[in-house]
Formats: C-alpha cells, sequence, structure tokens
C-alpha cells in the first residue's frame, strides 16, 4: 500500500465565528475528507486553561462526524487516560465504534500535568504516568472481556460485567504520538511532530523496533507520520501572508494561556516545564547515527515550501506554506523517509475558513491525485 492521508486538529478559537458555526465549519470540512479519500481525522484533547481546542470532549464532537462521513476513520489522538475513568472510555469507545460502523481508532497517552492540575487528577509527574499506565491496562482488557477484573493503585474491579463490546474484533487500533520508541513496542501507530530531517530516522527507528518485536508482515504495517502544518494558494506569497499570522496566533495558543494563568496563580512547580517527561522513557528524537536516513538536512532545507517562523520547542510543530508544486517538492522528498502516511493540519490558530478551506482544495485536486 502507498502513502496515505490524514487530518490533525485542534479546532481553535477564530476571530468573529460563533461556536456553533466553528463546529458546522469543521463538520463540512471532515465531508471534504471523507469524498476526497482521506485514511483519518485526528482530533487532539486539551482543557482548561488552555484555549488550542474547542472540542475537549473528543466522543460527542466525533459522533457527530460519524453521521455525516462513510468512509474516515474517526480518531481521538490522543485521549489524556489521566483525565478520564477507563470504564466510562471503554462504553464511549465502544458507543462510537457502533456509531461510525467500526471506523474508530484510539489515541492514548498522558497530556499535560498542568491540566491535571486544574482538573483535580493526579499531576505529581510519575503519579500521572503510572495513573496512564494503569488506565491504558484497563482500557485494553476491558474492550476485549466479558468481565473486568483488575486490582491497581488507582483502580480496582472484580468480575464486573463489560455490558459493551466494539464493533471492531477484537478492538479499534490503537495510536501513540510523538514517540516512535513506545509506539512500536506497544504495537500502536504513530504520528510524529518535527521535521523531515529528524522524521526519516525516527521512521527507522520505528520500522526497526516493530519488526524485533512484532515481525516484519509487509500486509500488516503500521502507520507512522509527521504533522505537516499547510497552506497551499496560487502564489508563494499568498500561501506565506496567509500562514505568517495563523501560525504566530497557533504558537501563541499552544503556550501562553497555560503559563500565564500558571504565573498569576503563583504556580512555581509548572514554570521551568510546563509538561515535565517521566524518569526513564525513551528519547523522543532518534539517533540519527543508528537509525540513518535518505532524507538530510540540506535536502530537508531544499525540498521545503516557505517555513513560517521557528519550531516550537514545547511542540515540535513547523508550518509549510507554497503552490501546489512546492508541496508536491515537499511530498516527494517526505516519500524518501519512507514513511507511510501523511499527516496534514490545514486549519490553525485564527485561520478564516476560507483560507483553510484554499488549502483543503488545492490539496485534494492538486497534490493528492499524485501521490494515491
Amino acid at each position: 500500500m502507498g502513502l496515505q492521508f490524514g487530518v490533525f486538529d485542534h479546532i481553535e478559537p477564530t476571530p468573529g465565528v460563533h461556536l456553533n458555526n466553528l463546529y458546522k465549519h469543521r463538520l463540512e470540512q471532515i465531508e471534504m475528507f471523507d469524498k476526497a479519500g482521506f485514511y483519518g481525522y485526528h482530533l487532539a484533547e486539551h482543557h482548561t486553561p488552555a484555549v488550542h481546542s474547542l472540542a475537549p470532549s473528543q466522543n460527542v464532537f466525533l459522533s457527530a462526524a460519524s453521521q455525516r462521513t462513510s468512509q474516515i476513520k474517526l480518531c481521538p489522538t490522543i485521549y489524556v487516560l489521566p483525565l478520564h475513568h477507563p470504564l466510562r472510555l471503554i462504553e464511549e469507545i465502544c458507543m462510537l465504534d457502533h456509531l461510525s460502523e467500526g471506523r474508530l481508532e484510539i489515541g492514548v497517552g498522558r497530556g499535560g500535568v498542568l491540566e491535571a492540575y486544574f482538573w483535580g487528577s493526579d499531576f505529581e509527574v510519575e503519579d500521572n504516568f503510572n495513573k496512564y499506565k494503569e488506565t491504558l491496562d484497563i482500557v485494553r482488557l476491558g474492550l476485549v472481556s466479558d468481565s473486568l477484573t483488575y486490582k491497581g493503585k488507582f483502580y480496582e474491579f472484580d468480575e464486573l460485567p463489560m455490558r459493551l463490546r466494539p464493533y471492531q474484533n477484537p478492538r479499534p487500533p490503537m495510536w501513540y504520538m510523538r514517540n516512535t520508541e513506545t509506539a512500536a513496542l506497544e504495537g500502536m501507530n504513530c504520528i510524529v511532530v518535527g521535521n523531515l530531517a529528524d522524521f526519516g530516522p525516527n521512521v527507522n527507528r520505528f520500522r526497526s523496533i516493530w519488526e524485533e518485536t512484532h515481525g516484519s508482515s509487509k500486509s500488516e504495517l503500521p502507520k507512522i507520520g509527521l504533522v505537516n502544518h499547510i497552506v497551499i494558494a496560487d502564489t508563494e506569497q499568498e500561501a506565506l501572508d496567509a500562514a505568517g499570522p495563523a501560525w504566530d496566533e497557533y504558537i501563541w495558543n499552544l503556550s501562553s494561556p497555560r503559563r500565564i494563568e500558571a504565573e498569576n496563580r503563583g504556580l512555581t512547580q509548572f514554570l521551568k516545564e510546563l509538561n515535565p517527561r517521566p524518569e526513564g522513557l525513551p528519547d523522543r528524537t532518534a539517533d540519527a547515527e543508528r537509525y540513518t536516513s535518505n532524507v538530510t538536512q540540506d535536502k530537508y532545507l531544499e525540498k521545503e515550501p516557505g517555513n513560517i517562523g521557528e519550531s516550537n520547542k514545547s511542540a515540535g510543530f513547523r508550518a509549510v506554506a507554497g503552490t501546489p508544486e512546492m508541496i508536491c517538492d515537499y511530498l516527494d522528498a517526505y516519500l524518501e523517509t519512507e514513511a507511510n502516511y501523511f499527516v496534514c493540519a490545514f486549519h490553525f490558530g485564527n485561520m478564516p475558513d476560507e483560507v483553510a478551506q484554499r488549502s483543503i482544495r488545492l490539496f485534494v485536486d492538486k497534490v493528492m491525485p499524485k501521490y494515491v
């Protein structure tokens, strides 16, 4: 199977657009993705005091999307597991899998400890990580069991009947974001953030660890993709002019409101690092010497369309802007990483709906046909 395409979305506030219309516009976009043959729609989960996600309940929004689409996979990416009661999440996964007739795919992760603090959840980094692992164990077990027995630090269940089962057998596929080593070891598909030069070694690390752990059957290759914030126009300058303000707003939305809230409340434990990582986790960036790539830094710079701003240190995202031909050049370099999934983010920051719609139309009409 060749390259497949997905969409990553936060659903950020757009100035002057009422929330009900924002949802309406996004659902119209998802209908476009469905008809165009995109594989999956990946929706992030963030909560107040963050402002860069106006669909904090992914299941509510995706249930609406399930009734307006017929092919595209609906992918919460990721469920912030420490903030979910595992039984409630199991039940909602089963409901959404049936509502979509087997089109649900599940992303999982830890999320941020600051949001956990405001939710009254376990926000100490190691406790938060342990709650993530325990919730993941329960969800995996509960989705495939007629009854659930589990004893852990946070939850305990004794032969609890599991009345709902997912549409897919034994359960929906799973995704992990940002760390290819963790994804491969856990048997999950993976989405990475960063740039092509860093992405190439991560693809090789993912495939190498997957084959060591799960075998090398070509019929069951997992998906590995990079998030690419894409703005397309008829000229490069038009694309750059549209992308710049939206990118600046996106970066502000991504980090500033949470940090400002922590500063205003004197939460000094979060100010040095808003989302510290637990001890002993694999590095997010692959060792380039061990996992060599065909895409060098020079080749990445040669093939990249207009690069908007610097890479955000907390998230690693970048934006690329240009004409359809320039995006095709970028995709040609992308294919040299041997990745099999290309993840687009078309609508970000304060971008007007018509700008995102233009990028989507140009991508569908002039870019996708060359790669599918």
